[in-house]
């Protein structure tokens, strides 16, 4: 099956080594691109709930196709997020085609864009990192509990729920919080002159223009890999939202990643580096 060629794609909130992340479909989507760069735009490895019991071989194999990109010398660009923040102590890493950073600005054509987690404007992860912490367990419980729903509405052949979209769209506080930040983001990218701002944290795909008293600014935001399924892609000029529909991949075998398991596993174990950064003392 040929790979479809993408100038680049950010991808966000993947929340490797949580239940609720949707491994397989991403590397489901990862093994039908070629893009030119890939951004990981933050919450990648949610080191916060990491957990050496729960690394499943679906999450290992997302790492894997990451690395070959790496390898076949795509430029990878990892920023930090809030639940992988324990990274920011080495940021402005760079390892052949892979840079560790936490914003970034790309040149498309004649215009910029400002890409960035975007936790910065979260008022509680300033203040109340514990009780963000906490918020989190609960989302993912919550994942956890809407994925056996899910499961059983499959069986009687009934559409399937969303417990956070549903909560988010009852709450105004939830929605006026994400009008805050889309808001915020484009009125700091049209005082630093930017035609794009990117983020994710929200887990809310978007890509619209917003206008300020300084001028107009095209927000997107990559949605996540939880629940919404996406990621943003830009060709010949223009962006659009990628959004996974499993109808689309068709049954085949698995082609065969630059590195088998074991060799992947000497050469960078994974569960052992996230074990050492959640470790306190290793703490920012």
């Amino acid at each position: 099956m040929p790979k479809r060629e993408v100038e680049l794609v950010v991808i966000s909130d993947v929340h490797l080594g949580t239940y609720g992340c949707h491994a397989k479909e991403l590397l489901q989507y990862l093994k039908s691109i070629k893009p030119q760069t890939l951004v990981l735009n933050g919450d990648i490895i949610d080191i916060w709930q990491f957990s050496k019991s729960y690394w499943p071989e679906s999450q290992m194999k997302v790492v894997r196709r990451i690395m070959k990109f790496i390898s076949d010398g795509v430029p990878v660009y990892y920023l930090t997020g809030n639940h992988d923040e324990m990274l920011r102590k080495f940021s402005d890493l760079s390892i052949g085609s892979f840079q560790l950073t936490d914003k970034l600005v790309l040149e498309l054509g004649q215009s910029k864009a400002w890409i960035f987690h975007g936790d910065v404007f979260d008022v509680t992860m300033q203040h109340s990192k514990w009780l963000a912490k906490l918020g989190a367990i609960g989302y993912d419980t919550l994942i956890l509990l809407n994925s056996f729903v899910n499961w059983a509405l499959t069986l009687m052949k009934r559409e399937k729920m969303s417990f956070s979209k549903k909560i988010k769209a009852k709450f105004k506080d939830a929605v006026k919080f994400i009008n805050d930040f889309e808001t915020t983001a484009a009125e700091l990218a049209v005082d630093q002159g930017y035609r794009y701002v990117v983020c994710g944290h929200i887990h809310q795909p978007e890509l619209r223009t917003i206008s300020t008293e300084k001028g107009n600014v095209v927000y997107l935001n990559s949605g996540d890999w939880v629940e919404n399924l996406t990621s943003l892609e830009y060709n010949k000029g223009e962006w659009a939202i990628y959004k996974y529909r499993a109808g689309e991949f068709a049954e085949a075998a698995e082609d065969q990643d630059v590195y088998d398991a074991e060799d992947l596993q000497s050469k960078l174990d994974v569960k052992s580096m996230l074990e050492r950064f959640s470790r306190p003392n290793l703490a920012r």
